[in-house]
């Protein structure tokens, strides 16, 4: 008996992905374990698909074949955190409210706020997800300084340091983010880290028409201040909220939320963010897209959205998201790519109720990028066993 076949149980219904329940489901604890597993599940020719906090398993295309679901929550130690260099290696299982609350006893941050309950690390990692202080400290792309991962025939290969400027070199993390599994497994990451806030201040502005979030995220965007997050919630043809949010010292912050009610020409000050800052829109029965386009077509994009539809938006970075009526989505999404496509624009389906998904493009056109895509892939999953279909083109 080995780490590869003891503790393989049989899946269940309820950890189907994208509806494909897996054959197999395996928990290693270690980075040695997930290599002997994926050894031996080349040996075997299985598909692999890696998991963690299932949060967005939705947020790629369903898998072709699961023969084996590798789940990564056991790997959740907090390796090593290097205050007096911003700096924190871990697991890819370590859950992010874990580790913000272990940061923040130091006084430190990861500057990664996706709303998603129990969302692991590897998962973040995985599906490239990011909130509202995106504007502020980036996406996991910028924060990621590097990365362990568990190729599909077991190799174990490292990428970057604890420093944030490396020696050059191929950035195995960069290509890792938003790969969805396809590439290999990701056990372990290294992250920059930033001091906390010691203050906060956030304008709040109700808007007849949410549309004109656009010119004020602009107005915002070419002004001397520095908002963490400028984020509007709202539904396509109605009215909406914007919520510009300072985090600094407090000065700072007081100096800040009162410019930005001259800038805006109104507004509140509040100190207390509300409950649903950074949820997504709508509810399970909807369809729920991600949409990114340049961020001065804001209006455009929502324009083009079926009216009524629940929005929520990171306004001064061309990043939103939409929860489209399932009964309007079939029809909807393909008018809305074209829409979209007019502005450099991408509709991306995370999620929707089963009798829906399978009638619905899950990424859309995919560009000119797909042959180097394929080639990637060749390269780092030459069997193509790992998260097969998952990612754009089939991958």
């Amino acid at each position: 008996m080995t780490t590869a076949t003891v503790g393989r149980r049989p899946g269940r219904p309820d950890e189907a992905v994208g509806g494909v329940v897996p054959r197999e489901v395996v928990s290693p604890s270690t980075v040695a374990e997930v290599a002997e597993v994926m050894r031996a599940a080349a040996a075997d020719r299985l598909t692999v698909v890696p998991a963690g906090g299932r949060s967005k398993t939705s947020w790629a295309a369903p898998p072709s074949s699961c023969d084996l679901l590798l789940d990564t929550s056991r790997l959740d130690r907090v390796v090593e955190h290097v205050a007096g260099d911003l700096v924190v290696v871990a697991e890819a299982g370590v859950r992010l409210a874990d580790l913000q609350a272990q940061l923040g006893a130091a006084g430190q941050l990861l500057g990664l706020d996706p709303p998603e309950p129990g969302a692991t690390l590897g998962g973040i990692v995985s599906a490239n997800a990011s909130g509202p202080r995106r504007l502020r400290y980036g996406t996991a792309r910028d924060l990621l300084i590097g990365a362990t991962v568990v190729l599909g025939d077991g190799t174990v290969a490292s990428a970057g340091g604890k420093v944030v400027k490396n020696v050059a070199g191929y950035d195995l993390g960069k290509l890792y983010t938003g790969a969805h599994g396809t590439l290999g497994v990701v056990v372990s990451t290294t992250w920059r880290l930033h001091p906390v806030p010691v203050a906060r201040r956030a304008v709040v502005l109700d808007l007849p028409a949410a549309s004109a979030a656009g010119p004020l995220a602009v107005r915002l965007s070419r002004s001397t201040l520095t908002p963490s997050a400028v984020e509007l919630v709202g539904t396509a043809g109605g009215a909406g909220q914007l919520l510009v949010l300072f985090e600094s010292i407090a000065e700072s912050v007081a100096a800040q939320a009162s410019a930005a009610v001259t800038l805006l020409g109104g507004g509140s000050e509040v100190e207390e963010l509300p409950a649903t800052f950074g949820r997504r829109p709508g509810s399970p029965d909807d369809v729920l897209l991600r949409l990114a386009y340049l961020p001065t077509a804001l209006p455009e994009v929502l324009a083009a959205l079926p009216h009524g539809t629940a929005v929520t938006a990171s306004a001064a970075t061309g990043v939103a998201y939409a929860a489209l009526a399932s009964s309007d989505a079939v029809d909807a999404l393909p008018a809305l790519r074209a829409a979209l496509a007019r502005h450099d624009g991408t509709a991306v389906l995370l999620r929707a109720p089963e009798p829906v998904r399978g009638r619905l493009d899950h990424w859309g056109p995919v560009g000119d990028a797909l042959d180097l895509m394929r080639r990637v892939k060749e390269r780092f999953d030459p069997e193509r066993r790992m998260s097969p279909g998952r990612f754009v083109g089939g991958l």
